[in-house]
């Protein structure tokens, strides 16, 4: 544990990527193998799950600290992070152990089988043997809160450095369903075998938002576009006989798709696509709240496959006849996907994503005008000559998405944030006007400056009306925008509305509230975009 806590200490003392690729490099070449299996398992979200709850170990330590529990949660916002809370204020330890990572965190997987007392002894023993850093990253463990600020770029590049391997093959190393428990670092890292594992997908390609006009981009004709759709990005793997479907996020979501595991009736094995799931109304998606409550399911009722079925609309193909294809050409990767799927019949699970013709950028944007109507968040621009690289690269894919939607809308309550934000009030409820009623009808705790923050947080102090617990009723005084990518139904809010990724575009100085949109402006949005 001291070793990867000096690890975690010259990670978070530098900005700098080469500092920080050097500590990791250095603790994958010296540090024992399960110990440096655990770093990668923790860098890339694979995190032992929460072993007990924050407001038990608030309890423990300030027993243990000999501190009264409201003096606890009161520096807690001050310092921003329970973890770093706690391990500052309990005593030194008494009996300073040198147990590996692997010690601690096989230690804490055993936790969910214990009894609650014999949880809180293991946890106090524990405090009692590390130093502040140990006990810090020890609580982030605990708590399943352990993430630091090392990209999946950063530690492939280091793992790289520290093996003499490629880069690119290390990235795809790392995906698919491993934990330390099912693997060894020789079998995942030194010594890998290929065929170990046909559910692994590839790492995905990430787009940048489009800044600049489309005009910046050059010919026309070296572009691809396509539709942005609003659904979940996924990999369908169709291998050994079995169907396999990721998120972009590295979450397996097989058995939260049945109706993809048919498509192994109309396609061959040893194909790889990338695309969009989406809830299918036979000609066109339904909007992202139809498929929206499958997403959390591991198993899913006949109504909801019944009312949100879904297809994949696959837009590039990654591995054909078992062959990786990310170094061919867009172009050529999109002409074989377009005849493995050509003549499919209309309940095929899989369907190509239509690529979008046109002659210059001003053609292409007036289709881009009317992504709305197609279920879609904008247009996908993609070089046509590009490979398919692996993580956010900038030249080759661009998102053009749509501008977001807006309403200024008064906020009636107000919560502290968390982390560096901890002590600032950054999470609001906003209403619109009902009459003379103030419905709320979303929440936002991003878009505004730390200064803003500030000036706001102040005001929150001086208005506050009444307390709910952490939550503030304020003066309904102060306006903001709100900009939003779509608008739908929700039986579950007061207002009967909901929004699609809610921020604060601006603090809407110039206006009094009495001039915020109204409930009857956010149902014509529903009208004309739900």
């Amino acid at each position: 544990m001291k070793a990867f806590a000096t690890l975690f200490t010259a990670i978070d003392q530098s900005t700098k990527t080469t500092v920080k690729t050097a500590a990791l490099a250095e603790y994958f070449r010296t540090a024992p193998a399960q110990d440096k299996l655990w770093c990668v398992a923790l860098f890339s979200g694979r995190r032992p799950k929460r072993a007990v709850t924050t407001t038990q170990l608030r309890e423990w330590a300030a027993e243990r600290a000999g501190l009264p529990l409201w003096l606890v949660e009161e520096s807690y916002p001050v310092v921003g992070d329970l973890a770093e809370t706690i391990a500052l204020i309990l005593p030194p330890a008494q009996h300073e152990g040198d147990a590996s990572l692997t010690t601690w965190i096989e230690g804490l997987l055993e936790y969910p089988a214990l009894d609650l007392e014999t949880r809180k002894a293991r946890i106090l023993e524990a405090w009692d043997q590390l130093d502040e850093t140990g006990r810090f990253l020890f609580n982030k463990l605990i708590t399943g809160g352990f993430r630091i600020g090392i990209s999946r770029k950063l530690m492939t590049r280091a793992l790289a450095q520290a093996t003499g391997q490629d880069e690119a093959a290390m990235a795809l190393r790392l995906m698919g369903d491993w934990t330390p428990q099912s693997t060894s670092w020789e079998r995942l890292i030194e010594n890998p075998t290929p065929e170990e594992d046909d559910s692994r997908p590839y790492p995905f390609y990430l787009a940048y938002q489009l800044e600049t006009a489309p005009g910046d981009l050059g010919n026309p004709h070296d572009w691809q576009a396509e539709w942005k759709w609003d659904g979940i990005r996924g990999q369908l793997i169709l291998r050994g006989g079995a169907h396999h479907v990721w998120s972009r996020g590295e979450e397996l979501m097989t058995d939260r798709f049945p109706e993809l595991a048919r498509a192994l009736d109309f396609l061959p094995e040893g194909l790889v696509f990338d695309g969009e799931i989406v809830a299918w109304d036979g000609t066109q998606p339904l909007p992202f709240n139809t498929l929206q409550p499958r997403i959390g399911r591991k198993t899913v009722p006949k109504k909801l496959l019944r009312d949100a079925p879904v297809v994949l609309l696959a837009y590039d193909l990654l591995e054909a006849d078992g062959t990786d294809l990310r170094d061919t050409p867009l172009k050529k990767r999109r002409a074989r996907l377009d005849q493995l799927l050509e003549g499919l019949p209309p309940d095929a699970p899989v369907r190509p994503s239509p690529v979008i013709g046109f002659d210059d950028w001003e053609a292409l944007a007036q289709v881009r005008a009317t992504a709305r109507e197609e279920r879609a968040e904008g247009l996908m621009l993609k070089r046509l000559d590009a490979p398919y690289l692996a993580g956010r690269k900038k030249g080759d894919w661009w998102k053009w998405k749509l501008d977001p939607l807006t309403v200024d809308a008064v906020m009636i309550y107000a919560q502290q944030g968390s982390g560096r934000r901890a002590n600032l009030f950054t999470d609001f409820t906003f209403a619109a006007w009902n009459g003379n009623e103030l419905v709320p009808f979303t929440k936002a705790y991003s878009g505004l400056t730390d200064a803003e923050f500030n000036r706001i947080t102040a005001w929150v102090r001086r208005n506050t009306q009444q307390r709910f617990g952490p939550v503030r009723q304020v003066k309904p005084e102060l306006v903001f925008e709100i900009a939003f990518e779509g608008i739908q139904p929700s039986p579950r809010h007061k207002s009967g509305l909901s929004l699609r990724f809610p921020r604060m575009a601006r603090w809407r100085e110039d206006k009094p509230a009495q001039e915020a949109n109204t409930l009857d402006d956010l149902r014509e949005m529903l009208a004309l975009y739900g």
